[in-house]
């Protein structure tokens, strides 16, 4: 039973083709044509009024895609029985759409490869519309076109491809088909080659032709031995008569109750093996030991999918790639985000210290500010003591000279002591004026000391918070580094699993080259065969071959007894009368 999806891949681009002003809407007659080609082809019967029943309530005209969709699926879709020919559905669609999207006449390939490689783009595109291939799937396409028209891979090709392709990471189908058509990557080799290439993937990846190839099979009735070309699916053995499959001779149905076992050599046959099913049994005779091993694995593997419930080894090969896209693109994401992350708190790390080293700077001016006032004060004080100091200076020695001069006076001088009294009184006075002013100082000084320590206390937790950050970058290397060598070993994988293709490549040529030996070998010896026999019919009188004959009497002749057979002797009767005649004419 085909997939939905794949069936949907087709009808897509059929529905495109007959959108003609690239609105995204059809005509409902258009639709109606479509609809009876799909149920013509795919044994469906049709209904010509389900689609004017359906839209019935929809009179603006032309239809979109999605307008479209719920009529297939409950219609047509949902109908589908899988006994239709895909091959000739994919045909249907692929004539409506080619001729408007396709010029031929400067491609290298046929429409008939053109049309294999749409199919083969419609099997690896992805699921979402309008389709598209991604770079990884065209890879892997033109690396199995590469393998099949048996040249090398070339990654440095590829590689300057994607780069002339920009960003752009995908192609549509006709972009594809004109890829392979231009002969970029098969440069140097022939259109037939291109061809058989072309043919070869489309026969693995869409028909599922697992393995191929001539073996001897016993019949059932006859129990003789006979050349058939046999073609291994994921879900039968065919055998046909020869290699162009026009004439199928029969097919070995595998399910889960079929099992394959070697058996010893007899009859004069070699490298046998037997295919047990549940209602008969099929002996095959390999060429060799070592094609005999590899059907053997084939078709084991085959039975051990269908007893898993496996899709097709290249449809599961598919969706393994897809899920290792759909999981390298969330790693990518979520790789991403922790960056995004990272750098958002690294962002707000930065303002936080770019704000505490602008508290900083406030608190240094701050400081600065109040340190040069208390300068400034100290200073005006010590102006004034100063002043006040040579003041007194005076008034004594003026004293000095009132007391030398005015001894005698005693009033004099008991009113100068008084005078002096008092200005030993604001003396004391600008003392503890001076004390005070020390004592305030002091505590200037512990406020400066208490700035300091809280200075150095942010300075440890900037210290801290960048030691953090330091840890937090280290571990994102880390986690890259992981990534790194991950993708290494990944790259490692591809190149062993390269090197085994390049190894079964090379072995496949030289069974090549022995079948095309074996080959001479036997016409020559059916050219040796049929001179023998010519030389035998000219001398058929003389030497003749002994047969076995009948137990009738024997003929005597003037030859000898049983020199001819009564066949040959009615045959020489008639050529003699023959003779007599055409005399007595003459005559």
């Amino acid at each position: 039973m085909w997939l939905r999806e794949e069936l949907l891949k087709s009808i897509w681009h059929a529905f495109t083709a007959l959108d003609v002003d690239q609105r995204g809407k059809v005509s409902k007659s258009q639709l109606k044509v479509l609809s009876h080609n799909l149920c013509t082809v795919m044994k469906i019967p049709h209904d010509p009024v389900a689609l004017e029943e359906h839209f019935k309530d929809n009179d603006e005209g032309p239809l979109s895609n999605q307008g479209y969709m719920p009529y297939l699926n409950r219609f047509i879709l949902d109908k589908v029985c899988g006994d239709f020919d895909i091959m000739e559905f994919n045909r249907m669609c692929w004539t409506l759409c080619y001729k408007k999207n396709m010029h031929t006449k400067h491609l290298l390939i046929s429409d008939n490869d053109a049309f294999k490689v749409w199919c083969i783009f419609n099997f690896l595109s992805e699921e979402r519309y309008p389709l598209v291939i991604v770079m990884e799937e065209i890879e892997y396409f033109l690396r199995k076109l590469t393998e099949a028209m048996g040249t090398v891979w070339s990654k440095e090709s590829f590689a300057e491809y994607k780069q002339r392709q920009n960003s752009k990471n995908f192609l549509t189908a006709w972009e594809l088909i004109e890829l392979v058509g231009m002969g970029y990557f098969s440069k140097g080799l022939n259109r037939q080659i291109l061809s058989m290439g072309i043919n070869e993937v489309f026969n693995e990846l869409i028909l599922d032709v697992l393995k191929e190839g001539y073996m001897m099979k016993k019949g059932h009735v006859r129990k003789n031995w006979t050349e058939r070309w046999f073609v291994l699916r994921p879900t039968s053995l065919s055998y046909y008569v020869c290699e162009d499959l026009e004439e199928k001779k029969g097919d070995i149905i595998l399910d889960q109750s079929c099992c394959v076992e070697s058996l010893p050599d007899k009859e004069g046959k070699k490298c046998l093996f037997i295919i047990k099913c549940a209602d008969k049994s099929f002996e095959i005779s390999a060429s060799d030991k070592k094609k005999k091993q590899e059907w053997i694995q084939a078709i084991q593997t085959c039975i051990q999918q269908l007893r898993l419930g496996l899709l097709s080894p290249h449809r599961e090969a598919r969706l393994r790639r897809w899920e290792l896209r759909q999981r390298q693109q969330v790693e990518e994401d979520d790789l991403a985000e922790r960056m995004r992350q990272l750098q958002a708190a690294n962002e707000s790390k930065q303002r936080e210290l770019e704000a505490m080293r602008i508290k900083m700077e406030e608190a240094a001016a701050k400081a600065a500010l109040e340190e040069q006032r208390r300068k400034q004060t100290q200073l005006d004080l010590q102006d004034r003591y100063r002043l006040d100091l040579e003041r007194e200076k005076m008034v004594r020695q003026q004293m000095e000279e009132q007391v030398a001069q005015k001894s005698s006076e005693l009033e004099q001088y008991l009113q100068r002591v008084r005078e002096l009294e008092d200005m030993y009184h604001r003396l004391e006075e600008a003392l503890e004026d001076e004390r005070q002013a020390k004592h305030d100082e002091e505590a200037m000084r512990k406020l400066q000391a208490s700035l300091l320590e809280e200075e150095a206390a942010k300075r440890a937790e900037l210290e801290r918070i960048q030691q953090q950050q330091q840890r937090a970058l280290s571990q994102t290397e880390a986690e890259k580094q992981e990534l790194m060598a991950e993708h290494l070993a990944k790259e490692r994988d591809l190149q062993a699993a390269v090197q085994q293709l390049e190894r079964l490549q090379r072995e496949r040529q030289g069974a090549v080259k022995q079948y095309e030996e074996v080959t001479r070998k036997l016409e020559r010896a059916a050219n040796k065969t049929k001179t023998w026999k010519d030389k035998v019919a000219k001398h058929e009188g003389l030497v003749r071959l002994i047969q076995p004959g009948h137990k009738e009497p024997q003929r005597i002749t003037n030859w000898g007894p049983a020199s001819f057979t009564d066949t040959e002797l009615d045959l020489k009767k008639k050529l003699w009368q023959e003779r007599k005649n055409q005399g007595a004419q003459t005559q």
